[in-house]
């Protein structure tokens, strides 16, 4: 169709053969040699009906002939032909054989030859470093020189051949099991199939059959664009197929050219009816045997047809032929308007005497550029530029497999440009989006041994890594060698190198950023003591225990200093001072909040006049309760210290290549005890706001240590489990963060609100305000 299209197209171009009407025959070669040879001996010696169209006097009305579509074919019909000096153009015989002008001196095609796309293929398995894969060639001169094109290319790289079979459509079914059974049993992940589709379509078949999944084909261009196997059934064994095809190009007119179609009772468009017929499923036959058939009108609309094959956006093999045809065109146009008087005895012609020997050396010197801005011409073989898409079988949401282009391969372009892939846009096997592998053992490289399988193929061996502490700085080494006590191995086993001593520096990253952040606590609690000394006369800082508050700053304040004592290299001292310190001061902040909320509820419930209930809990039994909580810390660190004292180790554990300096708890017990203690504390506060969460007024302190207690609780129970799995100097680093964190959420929660009110809202900073009694909400 695409042909006629051309042609129609050129007969109707005013400046390509002007007033020169081409003609054409059609003969189907049924993928036949003998058949093709029938066809072409036909053609050449006019030996069918005539037809009045195309009968120009004269000479015979074959100039040229397009075709063949398979190899084998058109290998056929090229040896013949060349002895008439008839040339051929084929749009899809890829054999490299045919490049040979000793033995096929008038053949050219439009599609590239078969050693680039071995080229192509080659470099495209290099490229995944595939190096154990199986081959599937066609057994015929395309699928054998094929194969054996790539399989040179390939095995120079490195990579190993694990199986090559061959394949033909007339194979016995025994013969095809034979050959699933040999893909079965080999371990190679990737096949390349260098065969027609016609020809592989029966082993694809069984595959399927059988479900054999696992394995990503690699296809040659013959069938990489092919309709048939490429369906949702056969999805799951052939799924994610890539290879190469032909550049592909829209022929927008084509689908104009293909809706104007009407059937004819004329023989010459008998092909026109055929397509008819399958497009709407009639037939224009009215014999008798076939009377239950839907009979055609040629009234149908192609309009309301929804086929694939009016897609004229994916044109590739037509698209060649697009330009076979056109290659001829010019060519004898340059052969009926020369213009060098020098060429007009041998190389000018007119219409009526066109000797195909003339024709076939203006269409070796044919140059031109088409309306696609493709430059078209013929290198000495005969052969166009080299250039192909590169194919992914990709299943879409609607359940179609679509043929998307991931990548292309231009043998024109600069070197380093030639093959460009986008790998994350392709879709292997299986829908993974992670490339395959397919070794059957990769050269072992430093920081593995080799060891040898027995009576495998010469790629097949096993890398065995170094042990830790080991050493192999040479490709395929046998032995590894021991570092010294000194050294570690290093992560790739390649060298010995000295063991890193690690710890939570002050120059770290970290402990920089661990010990500002410590700091600025540390600042912004002073700011706050000093703004509530200022404003210590105002009813918000009376009426909120300024004593106990003081106190809760100054424990505060040294709660962020503690966390320096986490930082730096450990001594016997500093690992002493970091626990104890630490402990005891989060003890005497829970046991001022506690003491404050202890305030907030004896106060709210003494609204009896007779029940004086803060008589029992006056400053003196308040100072008591902080003094006796932080006393038992203090007695239990004082245990800790006697028994078993914390103390600075190293640790190898986490790291082999690096020594890790530590502070050892020295007794785990005490150090939880320490850490249970202050969480009761913490529990018993929260418990007692929550309680006092309802109580009026307007500025309730209960519920900001109600918040504030969630923070720190939710803190150190999210730290238990980080502490626990953090190595090395994480360790370090997560208690600093925990402190820090609960220290944040106690002075923010606790002193940021009665500071925005001491500081930017004094006109609530009232006596009259504060006791003013607002309505309690439902929680």
């Amino acid at each position: 169709m695409v042909m006629t299209f051309a042609i129609k197209e050129i007969n109707q171009d005013s400046k390509i053969l002007p007033n020169i009407t081409l003609g054409y025959r059609i003969h189907d070669s049924c993928a036949s040699p003998s058949q093709a040879l029938k066809a072409a001996l036909t053609l050449i010696n006019g030996q069918e009906k005539n037809i009045p169209e195309f009968n120009c006097k004269g000479g015979s009305s074959i100039a040229a002939i397009i075709g063949e579509s398979g190899s084998s074919q058109s290998i056929t019909i090229a040896r013949a032909v060349a002895s008439f000096g008839i040339s051929m153009v084929s749009y899809f015989s890829t054999c490299a054989c045919l490049s040979n002008k000793q033995e096929f001196p008038t053949f050219f095609r439009t599609v590239p030859s078969d050693l680039f796309q071995a080229k192509a293929l080659a470099q495209f398995v290099e490229h995944f470093g595939w190096t154990w894969i199986g081959t599937i060639g066609g057994d015929n001169e395309y699928g054998r020189s094929g194969i054996q094109a790539f399989s040179e290319l390939v095995q120079r790289a490195g990579v190993c051949i694990a199986f090559s079979e061959t394949i033909l459509r007339t194979y016995s079914k025994e013969r095809i099991l034979k050959i699933v059974g040999t893909i079965k049993m080999s371990t190679a992940k990737v096949i390349l199939a260098f065969a027609s589709e016609g020809d592989l379509y029966p082993l694809l078949k069984e595959v399927v059959r059988q479900n054999i999944t696992g394995i990503q084909w690699v296809a040659s261009e013959a069938w990489i664009t092919a309709a048939r196997p490429s369906t949702k059934d056969n999805f799951k064994s052939l799924g994610g197929t890539i290879g190469f095809a032909s550049r592909k190009m829209a022929i927008p007119k084509f689908k104009d050219f293909l809706l104007s179609l009407r059937p004819s009772i004329h023989s010459t468009d008998h092909f026109v009816n055929v397509f008819w017929e399958t497009i709407f499923g009639c037939t224009f036959n009215r014999d008798s045997s076939v009377f239950r058939a839907k009979k055609c009108t040629g009234r149908e609309k192609l309009q309301k047809v929804n086929n694939s094959f009016f897609d004229v956006t994916q044109l590739r093999v037509s698209y060649n032929v697009y330009k076979a045809v056109y290659a001829i065109a010019h060519a004898l146009h340059s052969l009926l308007f020369c213009e060098d008087e020098l060429l007009g005895a041998y190389l000018c012609a007119n219409v009526s005497n066109i000797e195909p020997w003339q024709l076939f050396q203006h269409l070796k010197e044919v140059r031109f550029t088409n309306r696609f801005d493709e430059h078209v011409y013929f290198d000495p073989n005969g052969d166009p530029t080299a250039s192909y898409d590169i194919i992914n079988w990709q299943m879409k949401q609607n359940g179609l497999v679509e043929h998307v282009t991931v990548g292309y391969f231009d043998a024109s372009a600069a070197t380093g440009n030639k093959f460009m892939i986008n790998e994350d846009s392709i879709i292997w096997h299986g829908n993974k989006t992670k490339v395959p592998q397919s070794v059957c053992s990769e050269s072992c490289p430093p920081g593995t041994r080799k060891a040898v399988q027995h009576r495998q193929h010469a790629c097949c061996f096993d890398c065995i890594p170094c042990s830790e502490g080991e050493i192999t700085n040479a490709t395929d080494s046998l032995e590894c060698t021991k570092c010294p006590l000194e050294y570690w191995s290093s992560n790739d086993s390649q060298r010995c190198i000295l063991k890193e001593i690690e710890f939570l520096s002050f120059e770290d990253t970290m402990g920089i950023i661990l010990m500002m952040v410590a700091l600025f606590g540390a600042c912004i609690t002073l700011i706050i003591a000093s703004a509530f000394l200022y404003y210590k006369d105002t009813p918000i800082v009376k009426a909120n225990n300024s004593e106990l508050s003081f106190l809760l700053l100054f424990s505060l304040a040294l709660c962020f200093l503690c966390s320096l004592t986490f930082i730096g290299e450990p001594s016997v001292w500093s690992c002493v001072l970091r626990h104890t310190v630490f402990g005891i001061t989060f003890v005497l902040c829970m046991s001022c909040i506690l003491g404050k909320t202890i305030v907030v509820l004896m106060a709210f419930k003494a609204t009896v006049p007779q029940m004086n209930m803060m008589k029992w809990f006056g400053p003196v039994q308040q100072r008591a309760m902080v003094c006796a909580c932080t006393f038992i810390q203090i007695l239990i660190c004082t245990i800790w210290l006697v028994v078993a004292p914390p103390f600075p180790t190293k640790y190898t554990k986490y790291h082999n290549s690096k020594i890790i300096l530590e502070c050892n708890a020295g007794s785990p017990v005490a150090f939880y005890c320490v850490l249970g203690y202050i969480g009761i504390l913490a529990c018993v506060c929260f418990m007692l706001a929550f309680l006092a969460r309802k109580l009026p007024g307007n500025f309730n302190e209960a519920k900001l240590i109600t918040f504030s207690m969630l923070i720190f609780c939710a803190v150190w129970l999210i730290f238990i489990p980080a502490y626990v799995s953090s190595p090395g100097k994480y360790t370090v680093a997560v208690e600093i963060f925990a402190i820090l964190s609960s220290s944040f959420g106690l002075l923010f929660c606790i002193f940021g609100p009665k500071c925005y009110i001491i500081l930017f809202k004094p006109e609530k900073n009232t006596k009259q305000n504060l006791m003013r009694k607002i309505p309690s909400k439902r929680l």
